[in-house]
């Protein structure tokens, strides 16, 4: 079983808070032995099985690592959450009134420096990673496009697409001409009501990845899975890991 390091007052310069951040290095891990590639994944209070994390479901995503790189399919990971904060829909946000920049310059200047400096890592986007769900999702897309430098691989889990007036398709108005793979995930149950507003992420999901398509990405660096019946819930996301994470972490 691989290590999990919990970080409670890592220091946010631009937001000036206290930040919760959650490293998982695999078992066996080394720091004098080769260097590993980097998942950063949002809401890190719900993506481990651990006794620190979240009460309830979480998408236990140690187990599903641990479970891949033990059958071959993958290499080892470090994996690191970040927790949200208390206002989680502002800090995901890219669009006015927003703080994503915020959440982006503490991940892209403060955090993955510091895991770089930390661990045995290897730094470049292709072996760079960033995941995340619902508004995590959000919040992944805008440093795809903002950082494609920093992030190569981009793992969208029912990005809350709808939000901001749909704000993410007008920002990706190119494509980003870097190494990059990209995979759009949603369950065909994922219709609820939020406050009043009905949400439906199955087809502006969709839309996304044809709108990606259009953009000229093709099937070697875009993934679009739907999976009918499935929920926007953490058990969801667990269930779905075994099968999404393959691609997205597969060897650049």
């Amino acid at each position: 079983m691989g290590n999990i390091q919990i970080l409670h007052d890592f220091f946010s310069p631009s937001e000036q808070i206290k930040r919760t951040v959650r490293i998982y290095t695999p078992d066996g891990y080394d720091p004098s032995d080769r260097p590993l590639p980097v998942l950063y994944v949002f809401d890190g209070q719900n993506i481990f099985a651990h006794p620190e994390s979240a009460t309830y479901d979480t998408w236990c995503i140690n187990w599903t690592i641990e479970k891949m790189v033990a059958q071959g399919t993958i290499q080892p990971w470090i994996i690191v959450g970040i927790d949200h904060l208390s206002d989680r829909l502002s800090e995901y946000s890219s669009w006015i009134g927003g703080r994503a920049n915020l959440c982006a310059d503490f991940l892209v200047n403060h955090l993955k420096p510091y895991i770089d400096r930390t661990y045995r890592t290897r730094p470049e986007p292709q072996w760079t990673g960033v995941m995340g769900a619902s508004m995590g999702g959000l919040m992944t897309l805008y440093l795809g496009k903002t950082y494609p430098q920093v992030f190569g691989r981009i793992g969208c889990l029912s990005p809350a697409l709808m939000w901001g007036d749909r704000y993410m398709f007008s920002l990706w108005d190119s494509p980003t001409h870097h190494w990059s793979k990209i995979l759009l995930y949603v369950g065909g149950a994922e219709q609820y009501s939020f406050s009043g507003v009905w949400l439906d992420y199955v087809p502006v999901t969709r839309d996304f990845y044809h709108h990606l398509q259009d953009l000229g990405y093709g099937d070697h660096e875009l993934q679009f899975r739907l999976v009918e019946g499935e929920v926007h819930h953490e058990t969801g996301w667990q269930r779905q890991l075994p099968s999404l994470m393959p691609w997205l972490l597969a060897d650049a």
